[in-house]
C-alpha cells in the first residue's frame, strides 16, 4: 500500500496502523461530521476504523493539502464545507483520487434551498457560535468524560442523571449522547466483588437509572468484544455463569435503590438516550 504524501510536519493518523481511516473535513471544527459519522459507525459495532479529524479548510489548498494526505490509504472522506466551489473541488478530486467521499452539508443546503426563501449566509461554524447552549453542551461532554465508568464517585452527586449497570450496557455512549444535548451524566460499572458508591444512595431515585440487559445477549456482545480485541473465547469476561451473576447482582442493587431500569437489550443507543431522557425529564417535572 503507498502511504500519503502528506505535508512535512503535518499531523496526521497513525499510518502504521492497519485500520482504515475516516478523514472527517470541515470548514468550522468538524463536530457535526464527527457525530454523524459516529452514529454510522455504532450500526457496526463501533467499527474498527480511525477517524482524523481536519478542521477549518477554508481554501482551495488546504483541499488539495487534504487529497494529498489521504491518498493512497484505505480511507473515506466525510465532510461538511459551506462553500460550493469547495464542495464541487472536495467531489471532484475525491473522485480523480478515488477516494470514496460523503458531502454532509451539500445535499440539505440544496434541500432547504427549495423550500426556504433568500440566500444561505455561507458562514462556517454558524451552529457553534459561543452561546449559552454551546458551552452547556461543552461542559456536559466534560462532565461525562471527567466522570465515566466510576472514575471518580463525588461526581455522582453532581450528575441530572446516573447511568448504572454490568460492563457493555452502552452507559458511555448513551452519556456521551445525552452530554450533546447539555445534560451531564456520569455512569456506574456494576461489580459483584465491588460494593457500589456510597454517593448513589444519596441521590434522589429518579436521577439513578439502571441499565438493564438479557444474559444472552450480553454474553454475545462480550464474546463480540473479545473477538475484536484477538483474547480468548473462554475468558472469564463472556462465561455464562460469571454473566448471570453479574446481571443477578445488578438487578438487586436496582432493587435497593429503587431507581428506575431500562432494558438495553437490543436498543440502539439513541433509543436507550431518548428512554434514558424522558426519566430525567419527568423527575426534573416532579421536583
Amino acid at each position: 500500500m503507498r502511504r500519503s504524501r502528506r505535508k512535512k510536519g503535518a499531523a496526521g493518523p497513525d499510518l502504521f496502523s492497519d485500520r482504515p481511516v475516516v478523514y472527517v473535513v470541515s470548514d468550522s471544527i468538524g463536530e457535526t461530521a464527527e457525530l454523524v459519522t459516529r452514529a454510522a459507525l455504532s450500526q457496526f459495532n463501533g467499527g474498527r476504523v480511525e477517524i482524523f479529524r481536519i478542521p477549518y479548510v477554508e481554501n482551495e489548498e488546504a483541499v488539495h493539502d487534504v487529497i494529498a494526505q489521504a491518498e493512497g490509504q484505505q480511507c473515506i472522506i466525510v465532510y461538511t464545507l459551506v462553500y460550493p466551489a469547495l464542495r464541487a473541488l472536495m467531489r471532484a478530486r475525491t473522485e480523480e483520487a478515488g477516494i470514496p467521499s460523503v458531502d454532509i452539508m451539500g445535499p440539505m443546503m440544496d434541500a432547504l434551498a427549495s423550500i426556504v426563501t433568500g440566500e444561505p449566509r455561507l458562514q462556517p461554524g454558524l451552529v457553534h457560535q459561543l452561546d449559552e447552549e454551546y458551552f452547556k453542551r461543552v461542559e456536559a461532554i466534560e462532565f461525562a468524560v471527567k466522570y465515566d465508568d466510576g472514575r471518580d464517585p463525588r461526581g455522582l452527586l453532581k450528575a441530572d442523571a446516573v447511568l448504572i449497570g454490568v460492563s457493555r450496557t452502552s452507559k458511555t455512549p448513551v452519556s456521551l449522547y445525552l452530554a450533546n444535548r447539555g445534560i451531564k451524566v456520569a455512569n456506574v460499572p456494576l461489580v459483584p466483588e465491588i460494593p457500589e458508591p456510597e454517593e448513589l444512595s444519596l441521590l434522589p431515585k429518579g436521577r439513578v437509572i439502571g441499565m438493564q440487559i438479557d444474559p444472552i445477549a450480553l454474553r454475545q456482545i462480550r464474546e463480540e468484544r473479545l473477538r475484536t480485541l484477538g483474547l480468548a473465547m473462554g475468558a472469564d469476561y463472556a462465561d455464562p455463569g460469571r454473566i448471570e451473576r453479574e446481571v443477578e447482582h445488578a438487578g438487586a442493587v436496582f432493587r435497593k435503590l429503587g431507581c428506575p431500569v431500562v432494558d438495553v437489550t437490543s436498543r440502539a443507543v439513541e433509543e436507550t438516550a431518548s428512554r434514558v431522557l424522558e426519566i430525567v425529564q419527568r423527575h426534573n417535572a416532579e421536583l
